[in-house]
C-alpha cells in the first residue's frame, strides 16, 4: 500500500498536488531546485511565490536532492514540459527502482518531435509503471480544497484504480481512462485556445465571441487530437472541453493572462518576464503548430495563435484573417 509519494516540481501545481496528496499519504516530499523555496515550504510550511496566503499541511516536506526521489513509491513530473526529458533522464542515475509508478503531470508536447510527455518518461524509464493526470484543475482552487474532477490515464487499468483511489478525495472526484494519448493532447491543446480567448478579451471583443472561440477550439482540438492518435469521446471529457473552459475562462489561468495582455498591445518578453511563472501555451503553441502541419489538419485558430507569438502579427490583423476566410458547414 502507498503511503508517501515524491512531487518533482516546486511551482504552483506541484505544490498543490502536495496539498491534495497530503489528504491520503502520510508523507508528501517535494522536490525542487529552488532552495529559499524548500526551507520556507519545511520552515514555515507555505509557498508564498507559488500560492501566496496558502497554509501547507505539516506533513509535506521539501528538498533539492532529486536522489530523494528513489526513496518514494510514487513519483509526480510536476516540472515544466522543457524540463521534462532531461529530469526523466536524471532519474536513471539515481537508481530509480522499477517499480516506482511515475505519473505524468505536465501539459503539452516536445517541439519539433511532437512526442508527448508520458513517452519521453517511458523512453528513457521503460520499466516503470506509468500513468497521466489531467483535467480542468487550477492550482489555486486545487489548493484550498475547492471541489473538481480529473482523469488518469494508463494502459493498464489496475494502476489506473489504484492511482483512482490516492487522490480522489471528497473535493477532487478522479475518473479513468485508458486514452493515454487523447488526454495528453488536449491538455497540451487548451493551453493555445486559453491565450485566443485572452486575446480576444484584451480585445474587448465580448462574451459572444469567446464562447464561439472555445467552441471552434473544441472541434480543431478533436480534429488534430484524433489524428494524432486520441479518442474523440475524450476530447469531450475532462481533459478536453473540461480543461478548455477553465483555461479560457478563468483569470487563474497564466495562458489567459499571457493573451489579455497581447490583446491590449503588450509585448510577448515583457508578458511573460512579468508573469514570473511558466505559460505553457507559448511553446505548446510552436510545438502544436508544428505537429499540426505534419499531420496536414487545417488549424485556423492555432495558426493564428502561433502568427501572434512567433511572426509578430497583430492580433487584430490575425483576428480579421480569421473572421475572413472562406465560410464552410459547421461539421466540417
Amino acid at each position: 500500500m502507498i503511503k508517501s509519494a515524491a512531487i518533482l516540481g516546486t511551482g504552483s501545481w506541484g505544490t498543490a498536488l502536495a496539498t491534495l496528496l497530503a489528504n491520503t499519504l502520510d508523507e508528501v516530499c517535494v522536490i525542487g531546485r529552488n532552495e529559499k523555496i524548500s526551507a520556507e515550504i519545511n520552515s514555515q510550511h507555505t509557498n508564498h511565490h507559488y500560492l501566496p496566503d496558502q497554509p501547507l499541511p505539516t506533513n509535506i516536506i521539501a528538498s533539492t536532492d532529486l536522489t530523494k526521489a528513489a526513496d518514494y513509491p510514487l513519483v509526480l513530473f510536476v516540472v515544466p514540459t522543457s524540463a521534462t526529458e532531461a529530469t526523466a533522464q536524471s532519474l536513471t542515475e539515481i537508481n530509480l527502482p522499477k517499480d516506482t509508478i511515475l505519473v505524468s503531470c505536465a501539459k503539452g508536447i516536445a517541439a519539433h518531435t511532437g512526442v508527448r510527455m508520458s513517452e519521453l518518461i517511458h523512453f528513457h524509464l521503460p520499466e516503470n509503471p506509468l500513468a497521466v493526470l489531467s483535467g480542468p484543475n487550477h492550482a489555486e482552487e486545487v489548493s484550498k480544497g475547492l471541489a473538481t474532477c480529473a482523469v488518469i490515464g494508463a494502459q493498464d487499468h489496475a494502476l489506473a484504480q489504484q492511482l483512482q483511489k490516492i487522490f480522489t478525495t471528497n473535493a477532487f472526484r478522479c475518473y479513468t481512462s485508458d486514452d493515454v494519448a487523447g488526454i495528453e493532447l488536449g491538455a497540451a491543446m487548451k493551453n493555445i485556445f486559453g491565450i485566443a480567448a485572452g486575446i480576444a478579451d484584451g480585445l474587448g471583443l465580448g462574451d459572444n465571441a469567446i464562447a464561439a472561440l472555445v467552441t471552434r477550439g473544441l472541434a480543431e482540438m478533436t480534429r488534430l487530437g484524433t489524428r494524432l492518435g486520441g479518442k474523440m469521446e475524450t476530447f469531450i471529457g475532462l481533459s478536453g472541453v473540461g480543461d478548455l473552459m477553465a483555461t479560457c475562462y478563468s483569470p487563474h489561468s497564466r495562458n489567459n493572462r499571457v493573451g489579455k495582455a497581447l490583446g491590449k498591445g503588450g509585448k510577448l518578453d515583457d508578458i511573460i518576464a512579468n508573469l514570473g511563472m511558466v505559460a505553457e501555451g507559448v511553446p505548446n503553441t510552436l510545438s502544436i503548430h508544428e505537429a499540426g502541419h505534419k499531420a496536414n489538419i487545417r488549424t485556423p485558430l492555432i495558426d493564428a495563435v502561433y502568427e501572434i507569438l512567433y511572426e509578430h502579427k497583430s492580433a487584430a490583423d490575425a483576428l480579421e484573417e480569421l473572421l475572413t476566410r472562406d465560410t464552410r458547414a459547421e461539421t466540417d
